[in-house]
């Protein structure tokens, strides 16, 4: 279940939003080469990227915190971060404005990093990605959309469906799927770090609240009824498109 675009046009340019996705983009080019060597990209991100073990053990790295959110494994892992940025930073930035937004997505980063942390902090496994402070978006976006429309790319098997559902349902199932795997999985082997993901979605959605609150809280939500405050963009194209026969 991929997000391929909300129908929540934001009547400004994101500046910040387009910048972070350049430097990350930038970034990531600046060391591809050193994948073809896997004891030079490891040393990479033992040295960059947030280890654990090395903030318990006091060895400094606190600026990993920070520079850990602008490294990422592959293309993969950048391209599918910067296309959830791409669908849901653009309305937090016009809630935040643009100084306010940047250093709310760099709070979720450090707060999802240190949630990481928290729950395996012995762990000599180097965390990058920018997952943590994108999720932070995410929850913000839920509380302050819950029913904005979201476009999906449905994938079971050889069945390919794009559909639009509100933003609750698909935020909340990816929010779910974060706790679950994270229960299930051993945060000290490496892999996925469901629980900076989990983390910044929850420091996301804190952070949003004096926002969401100085708008009305509830009766935001009625006046709105959880919509985006402004007419919604409308698709052409409601379904996967269709190969003809020949």
């Amino acid at each position: 279940m991929f997000p391929i675009r909300d129908h929540n046009p934001s009547n400004k340019t994101p500046f910040v939003t387009y910048a972070l996705i350049a430097i990350n983009v930038l970034v990531f080019l600046s060391y591809l080469p050193r994948f073809g060597d896997d004891m030079q990209i490891m040393s990479f991100f033992l040295r960059w990227g947030m280890v654990p073990q090395l903030l318990t053990q006091g060895d400094g790295g606190w600026l990993t915190l920070v520079t850990s959110m602008f490294l990422h494994g592959g293309w993969l892992h950048l391209g599918g971060n910067m296309l959830f940025l791409w669908i849901f930073g653009d309305n937090l930035e016009e809630e935040f404005g643009h100084g306010g937004f940047l250093l709310f997505y760099l709070a979720c980063g450090i707060g999802a990093a240190l949630w990481q942390y928290a729950t395996a902090p012995m762990s000599p496994v180097p965390v990058v990605g920018a997952s943590g402070a994108i999720a932070g978006v995410m929850g913000g976006y839920l509380l302050l959309f819950p029913r904005a429309r979201v476009d999906i790319l449905l994938i079971i098997i050889i069945f390919f469906r794009i559909i639009t559902v509100p933003a609750w349902v698909m935020l909340g199932i990816w929010f779910g799927l974060q706790l679950m795997n994270g229960v299930m999985s051993d945060a000290t082997m490496g892999g996925i770090a469901y629980w900076a993901h989990a983390g910044g979605f929850i420091v996301g959605f804190a952070a949003t609240l004096p926002l969401w609150l100085r708008r009305g809280g509830p009766g935001f939500w009625r006046r709105t009824k959880g919509l985006p405050p402004h007419p919604e963009a409308r698709y052409r194209q409601s379904g996967f498109p269709r190969i003809p026969r020949r």
